[in-house]
């Protein structure tokens, strides 16, 4: 049976579902319409319904979702019914963020090990996490089970240390370099782009707020 392609829109939503019915949850809400979840989402409770029946609907007719089923059947659609290994690459302000982001933890990601060029960051440590050198990451990778690299590096960096993450067997790269990372299909890449993130924002406040033509 050929799998269903769902679209990149849609899977893109999901994380937001999770979270929002995450933050119900911790309000003691059992159940929700469509309607009500759209008035707190700020989508349409025609594109919710539209986006949870591509993986089988959830809902019931008269009811609505249970909040805390919706919740884990996204989570395990999310993946985030496994644990996942984490390495960051890069021990600068962005790296040690990402490693004292203790929330991570919640949704399954671990960070194991940092790893730096720098020598005077090699040694110490991010939350009982030692910062290693870049040297010694080869070996780490083949010695220890590692799902996920994130990389805080320069962009004249990012793509020879990707390179040589897929060939030592990473499938998932977390990127934050300012580049774009295109690797064998084999392994899964997630581009984060800060500043362009940044510059959304900046066109939208420019279009608010710019000054009314005479």
């Amino acid at each position: 049976m050929e799998k269903k392609q769902i679209s990149k829109a849609v899977i893109n939503r999901l994380p937001r579902y999770y979270r929002y019915l995450g933050d119900l949850l911790e309000k003691d809400v059992v159940r929700i319409s469509s309607k009500e979840l759209s008035e707190r989402m700020k989508v349409t409770a025609s594109q919710i319904r539209q986006d949870l029946n591509n993986f089988g609907g959830f809902g019931q007719q008269g009811y609505g979702y249970n909040v805390e089923y919706l919740h884990t059947e996204i989570g395990k659609i999310l993946g985030l019914d496994k644990r996942y290994s984490l390495i960051i690459i890069g021990a600068g302000n962005l790296g040690q963020a990402l490693a004292n982001y203790a929330d991570f933890e919640r949704r399954g990601f671990y960070v194991r090990s940092i790893f730096d060029i720098n020598p005077r960051l090699v040694g110490l440590s991010i939350r009982g996490i030692e910062i290693k050198s870049i040297d010694e990451m080869e070996e780490y990778i083949k010695m220890n089970q590692v799902d996920i690299a994130a990389l805080t590096l320069p962009k004249s960096k990012a793509p020879q240390i990707a390179s040589d993450l897929a060939r030592w067997g990473i499938k998932g790269i977390w990127n934050f370099a300012p580049t774009d990372l295109h690797l064998h299909e084999n392994v899964i890449v997630e581009n984060v782009h800060l500043a362009e993130s940044l510059m959304k924002l900046s066109y939208k406040l420019s279009e608010k707020y710019k000054p009314a033509d005479n």
